[in-house]
This record gives structure tokens, C-alpha cells and sequence, in this order.
């Protein structure tokens, strides 16, 4: 039983208990207090006291100077132009443009990702020979900054919010037909365009005027289209000599460098943006592949955010199209940086790529007095982070985040930050997260343990928006509360009050590097044109009911037909354009005409090694993803050709019973052979297939069914696994099948081994013999690397 005396020890223990003030508030290390403190009110506090001590503080870190300091940062577009400015393309952006860390940091700049290839900026990769446009706008929009509009054109506040507004109208007005002339295009916008100074109003005017003056950009009015991209590619174009085609061009890389930074430049000075405030990472082409932990691999930033494969990410790579330098303008910033930090933003398509371009990392780490931050993602994002390598069953935590970075960041993340700023989500109501887990959005986690037993210093804080939860309902860093707390880090290294965090796990050897050559590929623009090519003398026929002859299309369901083909292929872009070259036509053919037998699949579409051509039932064109699927599946079955001489289901009987069937297959002899694959490939593919190949016949393969088992024939299994290797949404029975790959192997069940194996080595095989993807060893030392 505890005595009276050792009770009142205790009491009088805790009242002679001495607390330092920044015992009252809450957070795990003394830097995460701190900026608690900045960010969270103390006006409510009892002790009046401590809240007037907190007060002064506050205002002490307020005021305190950091207009000198230089400050980088790098990202992808949403992420990187939300915390720079807020997000410039929602429509409230317009009513408090100015905030973030625009406002804090006078000396900003900031180095954008340029791998998109998605909406308005694919369409302009289909004409211009010029990088990813899109996230530049959109940063550009938001590092807008109102001193430098009055100083260039003598507003005041009033004015100044009005030139914004137009700004906002006209860089975010997107547009499916092309207007008559370049005035009515800017009065299409909706914008205010009295509003403009007459500087700026000149500028914006002569750039749109260019886009249809300049026949080299004339094209892309033609296509669905975001003005601010335009007026972007019109500022680099407006560099450039007029007589300079796009294979010139892409000859001349070096003038195309010049003419992109001294047009960003120009465009960057009349809006109001600091110089040098936004530079793209590169000005070398570039695409983006993520290669799947099951072995697929997919090419295209905007393909990778709907593949949805289902496997965690392995690695990331950047096919540039050129080798890539490090630009002298970014390497000097990144030399001379205090504050050097990391967007958020999408995981695989935002930082890693910037970071892969040769010596750019190293630029970062040879800046040993910089503040060096990394801001991880709130969400986990379909596609990339809804499953952790190194535990597939699960979703995303910070530490992933981290270790997906080593993984595919030349010399991994060593000193490239030394802090990890989360959002603290004991802040977000559980509704909210309650709301978003119907909706399958999931945070991120901070595992804090794991992040800090790596070396880095964890540092959770209130920086979501409060006024985008009210107003959208969405949870994003808030750009204002964001830059409080870098400001707030900042003022702590510098008057040497940050603690360091040993590393008590190590991280495995970084085995990323950089490429020494990058293969020649069709830049996007003439990839383009050379697919329009391709299809251009392929013909179109119709089969209707009631006829058993196919006619002619007439012109505009020919030209429909087409461009929706063109489409479909230049979508994907690791379609060879030799998986092209094996079907000379398209023929629709009438429901009530369709003939072939439904006996093994519900595909209604094949390729017919009679005429060469692909036969597709007609009512499938009405809904453009069903036609994309069974187009898609139909040309994988082309690349096999004329590969058979014969086809034949035998019964098998035994004691009087039908006991199965026997499915025989003979290839043709070689001379006869029409095929994408050789006859060594057709082999190995059979056998993969699990088709047997006879000791008595050559040429001769089998497979035995058992009574009431299925079957895909392996011309249909091409097709499908074909299609389903593009994008696992056409060909969910391959992805059902394919399933086993994600199980724990067991030792007890050798047949599981065998079927896993034998479906690695057929991704294996249309990775490298169908695909043409081949990796390299010097990307990566464990076989994942890059092409």
C-alpha cells in the first residue's frame, strides 16, 4: 500500500518540477515545437505569460530577415507551382495569387520537371519539337509576383489584382476549335483585356498573332489546346530563325536551348516573375518509363499515372533524346542556394526525373551549407505509391517515399536533405480522412521511427490549407503555412539550433546511375507524322448487313477511322513502328455478319492472315475504349502473321469415353514465313505457351485439354497478352492470371514455382522480343535498369 509520505514526495516533487516553455507544445524534437509555435494560434492560452512569451517569439521570426536568401526548389507542376505561389489553375486562385513562398523568399527560383506528356502538352509534342510546356505555365503563373508588376508597369494594389485576374483568364483558357484571327482568340478567354498594361497587352498580343502568322505553329490551333502553353512555344519560337524546320531543329539543339531560356525569359519579364524564376530542369527531349516490379514496362508520363498495374514501381527511368548536360544557369543556382528544397508531387514524375539528369544530384550535394528539405506527399496516388516495394500488401510511408528516391536517384539520396517536412495529420479532422477512405485516398503515413533511423530529421507540422477544405473540400499543403515553416527551419539552422538525427539503419548501396549513351528515338513530333504515314495507304472497308462483300468506306467514316487509329498508337508509345507493317487494312463488319466463332473468347476482333487485314465487328466502334482494346488486341495478333500452316482440335478417347482434346499447331517453313518473329521467337514463344513440340515432326506443336477445361489458342493469347502489357485494363483475364505473381512462393508447391516462372519469362519475352526493350547494366546492377 502507498504511504501518505511517499505521496506527498511525489506532489512536492512536481511542484519544484522545472518546465522550459517549450515543454506546453506539442511535437517530438525541438524543431517540430518551434514550428508548431509559428504555425498553430497561442492567442486561447490561460497561462497569459507564456502566451505573451510565445507572441514575441512569433513575431520575431516574423520579422526576421531572409530577403537575401537564395532559395531553390524542384518539382514536378501542381506540387511545385502550389507551395511557389498556389495552385494558378484553380479558378479561386485568382483572389490570393500572392502567397507562398514567393512572398517570403524574394530570390526564388525554381527548376521544373519537363516529362509530361499528357492533355494540352501531348497535343503540342505532336508538332513542335520543343519539351514538356505545361508545368512551366504553370508555375510560371504562379511565381507571378505583384512588386515586380508595379515596378514594371507603375499599379497600384487595385490594378494590380485585375491584371492578374486577366493573366489567370487568359493562361488557363483551354479551346477545342480554332478561333478566326488572335483577337478573337484573346477575347475568348473571358479576360479583361483593357485591364493589361499596354506593355504586357502588346506582348501577349504579338505572341498569340505569332501562333497563327508562323505556319510552323498554325498546326497546333487546330488541336484541343491551353493558351498559356501556346504563348509559351509562341516566346521560343519568336527566338528562332523562321526558316528552321523541325528536323533542323532538333539538328540544332543548342539554338533550340537559347531560343527556349531567352523566350521563357521574355514571357517571364512582361508577367512580373523574378529572372531566372522558372527554368525547366533540361531543354533536352525526354520521355518517362516506369518499370513494374512483375517485369512491364511503361513508357509515357501520362500512360503511367492510368496503367494502374497493380505492382509496386522498381524503377524510373528518363529516355532522353540526346545525352543531357547540366545547365550552367541551374548548376549556379544550385551552387550559390541557402534553402534548397524538394516539391511535393507525384512520386516517380516529378523530382526523380529532374535528378537523373547527369550531375544535377551532385550539384545539390556539393552544397554543404544549404538547407536542404525534402516535402513528402500527402496522398497516395494510383498508380505509384498505392504499393510499396519493399512490402507490396501495404501502402506508402514516408520512409518508402525515401527509399523509392535511393532506388532511382543517381548516388541515391546521401546528403541531397537532411530534413523531411510532413503535413501532422492529427490536425485533419476524421471525417475528412474518413471521407477520402471511401473514396480509396489514403494518406501517407510518417513513420517516424523508420525515417529517423535512416539519418533524417522528421519535422511534422499544420500545413494543410484550411481554405481549400472549406471551400474544395480537399486536403493540400497550404502555400502560405508551407513557407512559415521552411522560414521557420531556416531561422533555426542559422542560429545553429538544429539537432542532428544519427543514422541507426543504413540504406543498401545506391546502384543507380546515370547512362553513358542514350539510343537514337523518333522525337515525338516525327514519330507523330511518321504514324500518319504509316496508316495513310491502309484501307478502310465496311461489311453491312445484309452483304457478304466488303465496300469502301465513304471519306468521313474513312477519316474518322484513321484518326482514331493515328490516335490509339500514338498513345502507346512502345508500339514499334515495325508491329505496323503486318495488317494492310481495317474492316468493320455488320453484328449479323460476324461469322467467327465464339467458342474460345468474347473478343470481336482478330486478324485474318488470308487478306492481311483486321477484322473488327462493327457495333465495337461505337465506344472508343472498347474499340481501342479490341483494336489493340487484333494488332498483336498481326505480329504473328501467316505463322501457321494448320490448326486442328483432336478428341481423345480412352475406354470408349471422350477423356480431352488435343489442340496441334504447325508453323510454317521459314521461306514461307511472314511474321514479326523469327522462327527461333515463334518456338520459344509455343513453348511458353505451353504447347509441346513434337520429337517425330518438325514444325509440329501440341497442347492436351482436359474435358471441360478452357483454352486460348495461342494466336488469341498474343493478342490479348499483347494488349494487356500496353495497359492492363484491356485484357483482364491475362491480369487475373498473371495474379499468382504477387503470392509468397511456397517450397511445398513446385507447380506454383514452375507457373510463376514460366509467366515472368513470358513478360520477359514481349518485353524484350516484342517491345524491343532491352536493359542496361550499367543502370542498375540487380537487372532492373534502364533501356
Amino acid at each position: 500500500m502507498v504511504e501518505e509520505r511517499e505521496i506527498s514526495g511525489q506532489w512536492r516533487q512536481l511542484a519544484t518540477k522545472k518546465f522550459a516553455a517549450l515543454d506546453f507544445l506539442p511535437g517530438a524534437s525541438f524543431a517540430e515545437k518551434v514550428t508548431a509555435l509559428i504555425l498553430d494560434p497561442v492567442d486561447q492560452l490561460q497561462n497569459s505569460e507564456l502566451a505573451a512569451a510565445y507572441l514575441t517569439f512569433q513575431e520575431q521570426v516574423r520579422t526576421f530577415d531572409v530577403s537575401g536568401l537564395k532559395v531553390v526548389v524542384l518539382g514536378g507542376g501542381t506540387g511545385l507551382s502550389n507551395i511557389i505561389g498556389g495552385d494558378s489553375r484553380q479558378q479561386g486562385w485568382k483572389e490570393n495569387p500572392f502567397t507562398g513562398m514567393k512572398e517570403l523568399f524574394p530570390q526564388l527560383h525554381s527548376i521544373v520537371c519537363i516529362t509530361d506528356d499528357g492533355g494540352s502538352t501531348g497535343e503540342l509534342l505532336k508538332d513542335l519539337p520543343l519539351i514538356a510546356l505545361g508545368d512551366l505555365r504553370h508555375v510560371l503563373l504562379s511565381a507571378v509576383r505583384r512588386d515586380l508588376l508595379i515596378k514594371r508597369y507603375q499599379l497600384d494594389d487595385y490594378l494590380v489584382g485585375r491584371v492578374i485576374a486577366a493573366l489567370h483568364a487568359i493562361f488557363n483558357y483551354r479551346f477545342i476549335s480554332c478561333p478566326p484571327s488572335a483577337e478573337h482568340l484573346l477575347r475568348d478567354t473571358g479576360a479583361e483585356l483593357n485591364d493589361l498594361p499596354d506593355g504586357l497587352f502588346a506582348v501577349l498580343l504579338d505572341l498569340t498573332r505569332q501562333l497563327y502568322e508562323d505556319p510552323r505553329l498554325a498546326v497546333t490551333l487546330h488541336r484541343p489546346q491551353c493558351l498559356g502553353n501556346l504563348l509559351l512555344a509562341a516566346a521560343v519560337y519568336a527566338e528562332l530563325d523562321p526558316e528552321l524546320e523541325a528536323a533542323q531543329l532538333l539538328a540544332a539543339h543548342q539554338v533550340v536551348r537559347t531560343a527556349t531560356l531567352k523566350g521563357l525569359a521574355r514571357l517571364s519579364a512582361a508577367m512580373g516573375t523574378q529572372r531566372n524564376g522558372v527554368l525547366p530542369c533540361s531543354t533536352t527531349l525526354a520521355r518517362l518509363q516506369l518499370l513494374y516490379e512483375n517485369g512491364v514496362l511503361v513508357t509515357s508520363e501520362f500512360k503511367s499515372s492510368h496503367a494502374r498495374r497493380g505492382y509496386a514501381v522498381d524503377k524510373v527511368l528518363v529516355e532522353f533524346s540526346r545525352h543531357p548536360f547540366l545547365q550552367p544557369e541551374v548548376g549556379q543556382l544550385l551552387s550559390a542556394a541557402d534553402v534548397i528544397v524538394l516539391a511535393p508531387g507525384s512520386l516517380y514524375t516529378s523530382i526523380i526525373p529532374i535528378l537523373q539528369i547527369p550531375g544535377l544530384a551532385d550539384a545539390i550535394r556539393a552544397n554543404t551549407r544549404a538547407l536542404k528539405l525534402l516535402v513528402a506527399n500527402i496522398w497516395v496516388q494510383k498508380g505509384e505509391t498505392d504499393a510499396a516495394f519493399e512490402a507490396p500488401d501495404r501502402k506508402f510511408h514516408v520512409s518508402d517515399l525515401i527509399r523509392a528516391y535511393h532506388r532511382n536517384i543517381p548516388g541515391g539520396v546521401d546528403e541531397l536533405f537532411s530534413t523531411v517536412l510532413c503535413l501532422k495529420m492529427e490536425d485533419i479532422p476524421g471525417s475528412v480522412l474518413q471521407r477520402y477512405a471511401l473514396e480509396e485516398k489514403e494518406p501517407i503515413y510518417l513513420d517516424r521511427a523508420k525515417v529517423e533511423g535512416l539519418g533524417f530529421r522528421t519535422v511534422a507540422a499544420r500545413i494543410f490549407s484550411e481554405e481549400q477544405l472549406l471551400r474544395r473540400g480537399v486536403i493540400q499543403h497550404d502555400p502560405k503555412a508551407l513557407a512559415r515553416a521552411i522560414k521557420t527551419l531556416w531561422t533555426l539552422q542559422a542560429a545553429g539550433l538544429v539537432e542532428e538525427v544519427p543514422a541507426l539503419t543504413s540504406l543498401p548501396p545506391a546502384d543507380f546511375s546515370s547512362r553513358v549513351h542514350y539510343p537514337e528515338r523518333q522525337i515525338p513530333c516525327l514519330r507523330y507524322q511518321r504514324i500518319q504515314d504509316l496508316l495513310h495507304y491502309t484501307s478502310t472497308e465496311l461489311i453491312s448487313g445484309g452483304s457478304t462483300l466488303p465496300k469502301k468506306m465513304d471519306e468521313t467514316q474513312r477519316r474518322w477511322l484513321l484518326e482514331r487509329l493515328v490516335e490509339i498508337i500514338w498513345l502507346h508509345p512502345d508500339i514499334l513502328f515495325e508491329h505496323l507493317k503486318f495488317f494492310r487494312g481495317i474492316t468493320l463488319i455488320a453484328p449479323e455478319n460476324w461469322k467467327r466463332s465464339q467458342q474460345w473468347d468474347n473478343v470481336f476482333s482478330f486478324y485474318d492472315p488470308a487478306d492481311c487485314k483486321i477484322k473488327i465487328r462493327q457495333d465495337q466502334s461505337e465506344n472508343l475504349n472498347r474499340f481501342e482494346a479490341v483494336f489493340l488486341i487484333a494488332l498483336g495478333q498481326s505480329l504473328l502473321g501467316n505463322y501457321a500452316c494448320s490448326k486442328q482440335m483432336v478428341t481423345l478417347r480412352h475406354g470408349g469415353e471422350d477423356v480431352g482434346r488435343m489442340y496441334q499447331l504447325s508453323l510454317r517453313e521459314p521461306q514461307q514465313l511472314q511474321s514479326f518473329l523469327t522462327p527461333v521467337q515463334l518456338t520459344t514463344y509455343l513453348q511458353l505457351c505451353r504447347m509441346n513440340p513434337s520429337h517425330r515432326l518438325e514444325r509440329l506443336f501440341s497442347r492436351v485439354i482436359n474435358s471441360g477445361e478452357g483454352f486460348t489458342p495461342p494466336g488469341l493469347h498474343f493478342g490479348l497478352f499483347y494488349a494487356w502489357y500496353l495497359d492492363n485494363r484491356f485484357a483482364p483475364n491475362i491480369d487475373y492470371t498473371m495474379s499468382i505473381m504477387k503470392n509468397d512462393l511456397s517450397d511445398f508447391i513446385p507447380e506454383q514455382i514452375r507457373i510463376m516462372t514460366n509467366r515472368r519469362a513470358m513478360i520477359t519475352f514481349f518485353r524484350e522480343q516484342v517491345f524491343g526493350q532491352q536493359f542496361s547494366a550499367a543502370v542498375t546492377q540487380n537487372g532492373a535498369g534502364g533501356i
